[in-house]
């Protein structure tokens, strides 16, 4: 069997649940279980905890795991990053007072507050900056108020949480994460399958089906606005002069599309789910 892991809590676990539950996995029914088998698809299941994930994977006790970016790269493990998940997505940079920092070299000697050491330590030391890394389990941002570091190094999102803290965001994106399918050095059987299934369930989020019907006069302007994956399906009508079309577009851009199809002359406009799909 394909042995994967799967966060058992935190931002990622639900997200990731669902998605092996949409690509036609069999999940665990007790939150509390940490192996679940699914022999049907001949794989099975370990729920670990989300910083752990890379290190089992990159050992070869398991085969294949989905966890952050961000939490591959801060553990060392030379697990591979296989595919994006869309999903848990977190920008990284360093925040200080603003009457002590304006860039990166500002940094170098001082202390720096993460969570995130191996990820943050790698990171300077690509820019040729040395400091003192403090490690914290969470709230870096109070580090700096009760004297333990200098600056931090966090995720950020609106950047209130620092600026609450009276801390201000400077220099580079230390890393743009998001959740991703990682796997051993040595690629196992059904690791092709675990990625198209996945990738299936990504194209049936991001994607529709649009049908329309639309006079054949209009069809080459019908299919310039909406041009489909590769090609529209276009199929004649009993009334030789309108043709049915039907095409994949992205599921952002219905609204628009629909009003400009419309505009063009369009009608009968259903726009459908997809629930599963192979390109």
């Amino acid at each position: 069997m394909l042995r994967i892991a799967v966060p058992n809590k935190g931002a990622l676990s639900e997200t990731a649940a669902q998605m092996l539950f949409e690509a036609g996995y069999a999940g665990r029914r007790d939150p509390r279980e940490l192996h679940t088998p699914d022999p049907r698809n001949d794989v099975e299941f370990f729920y670990l905890r989300p910083r752990d994930i890379a290190t089992y994977v990159g050992s070869g006790a398991l085969d294949v795991g989905i966890t952050g970016r961000d939490l591959l790269l801060d553990s060392g493990s030379p697990a591979r990053e296989v595919h994006e998940l869309d999903f848990a997505a977190s920008t990284f940079r360093f925040a200080g007072p603003s009457d002590r920092f304006r860039q990166l070299s500002d940094l170098a000697g001082v202390r720096v507050a993460t969570s995130y050491p191996g990820l943050v330590g790698d990171f300077l030391r690509a820019e040729g900056i040395e400091v003192e890394l403090v490690k914290l389990d969470g709230a870096v941002e109070s580090a700096v108020r009760l004297g333990v570091a200098d600056a931090v190094a966090d995720v950020v999102s609106t950047g209130a949480t620092l600026r609450a803290a009276g801390l201000e965001i400077f220099g580079p994106v230390i890393l743009e994460s998001t959740a991703v399918l990682i796997r051993s050095e040595d690629e196992k059987p059904g690791v092709a399958t675990l990625l198209r299934r996945l990738q299936g369930v990504l194209v049936a989020r991001q994607y529709v089906i649009m049908d329309y019907d639309i006079p054949v006069a209009l069809l080459e302007e019908a299919t310039r606005v909406a041009p489909g994956i590769e090609s529209p399906t276009v199929s004649p009508l009993h009334d030789p002069e309108w043709a049915a079309v039907r095409v994949m577009i992205p599921r952002a851009e219905t609204n628009h599309m629909m009003d400009a199809l419309y505009e063009i002359g369009a009608r009968a406009i259903l726009v459908s789910s997809i629930h599963a799909a192979r390109l």
